[in-house]
């Protein structure tokens, strides 16, 4: 035990050390105010956003991007909420390209179903996709726009983050996606692209039509952002960018409750299994095992069967190398206050990802009021 345990420490400790370097590979972008050129279809899928929508629509308003150079295409997905009305309401106010259109259901995947019936009623050559509960920054589209007249990218994901409030379970969810940024941003720093996140990401539309959509994993409810960019990977990898740059940053909503939280995480780990990436699959089994040696470890050192010291050793490497790569994360995102629960979220993690897996195992999801199975 004591062997194994020292080689997924040595392996978990060789991955994320991994992501950290790449981190900094990824150098980050500034806007010099050129004249704006890109085109863009902006793609917003939604089912009972009616709480979240007034953030959303203030932010669009607040776009510093030309208005005729993008177009707001709402996907409504069977809301049985004001949602759609609140929209319309909007539109009176705002001389935004936005309309409204009914998701037209072809398969097992609602939210790709929305983003593909957009897609085919869109009119700009580039494909920016985001979600209902988010915040866009001013220059939103502007930091797009001037990463694709300065490279050759097809396809671009862009940062994601939760807005930070005081209570434990905000900043538990906060810690996590600043670990998830924070590989994100180290596997396209190292070559091995394998997460981004579909309320910041953009194609152009002749590749999403090229790639044949989200063909091949349609029985999957989520994933419309992994999928594709395994996709991506595969046939343009040197064309497949992070955009690392702070004007593009977009904040979500964290889940209210634990129990959204682990329904939430156990949507994400339904697709796992559907992974063709090699190297995704490898970093989900590595940190898997790696919160399980944490826990079983700790449970034979309390019985006398493993030696506390050794363990004491792998919570510390585990400890300071998430550390240091949060640190980067939460430091690019500016919100550097929420390391100060880092103890207690790392404390709590291992628990909480372990019991993840294991639900998911056994438990359907619910996902905006409709149950799916794995």
């Amino acid at each position: 035990m004591v062997l194994i345990s020292i080689i997924i420490t040595i392996s978990y400790l060789f991955l994320i050390g991994c992501f950290v370097f790449g981190f900094d590979k990824i150098k980050l972008f500034k806007l010099e105010d050129i004249p704006s050129k890109t085109t863009f279809s902006v793609i917003i899928p939604f089912r009972n956003e009616v709480e979240n929508l007034p953030r959303l629509l203030e932010s669009i308003n607040a776009l510093a991007y030309p208005n005729h150079l993008f177009e707001i295409i709402f996907v409504d997905d069977a809301s049985d909420d004001n949602s759609a009305d609140l929209i319309m309401g909007f539109l009176t106010d705002t001389r935004n390209d936005i309309k409204i259109i009914k998701n037209k259901r072809s398969t097992h995947a609602p939210k790709k179903d929305a983003i593909t019936t957009a897609i085919n009623h869109s009119k700009n050559k580039w494909i920016v996709t985001t979600d209902a509960d988010c915040i866009l920054p001013k220059y939103w589209l502007d930091s797009f726009d001037e990463w694709i007249q300065k490279t050759n990218a097809k396809c671009i994901a862009a940062p994601v983050t939760y807005k930070h409030t005081s209570n434990f379970l905000n900043q538990f969810q906060l810690l996590d996606i600043l670990s998830l940024q924070g590989a994100t941003v180290g596997g396209f720093g190292i070559n091995k692209p394998f997460l981004c996140n579909g309320a910041n990401f953009g194609y152009e539309k002749v590749l999403f039509q090229e790639l044949n959509g989200f063909d091949g994993n349609t029985d999957i409810a989520s994933g419309d952002d992994i999928f594709l960019l395994e996709k991506v990977t595969k046939t343009y990898p040197e064309q497949l960018h992070y955009l690392k740059c702070e004007k593009t940053v977009v904040k979500t909503q964290s889940q209210p409750s634990w129990n959204h939280l682990i329904a939430q995480r156990i949507r994400w780990t339904a697709k796992t299994s559907a992974y063709n990436n090699w190297f995704g699959k490898f970093t989900g089994g590595i940190v898997l095992l790696m919160n399980g040696i944490i826990i079983s470890t700790l449970l034979l050192a309390i019985i006398g069967v493993f030696n506390f010291k050794i363990w004491l050793y792998i919570l510390i490497i585990k400890f300071n190398i998430d550390f240091f790569l949060i640190y980067k994360s939460a430091s690019f995102f500016n919100q550097k206050a929420v390391l100060r629960t880092f103890i207690f979220g790392f404390i709590t993690y291992p628990f909480f990802s372990f019991y993840v897996a294991f639900s998911s195992l056994f438990r359907t999801y619910k996902w905006k009021g409709r149950t799916f199975k794995k």
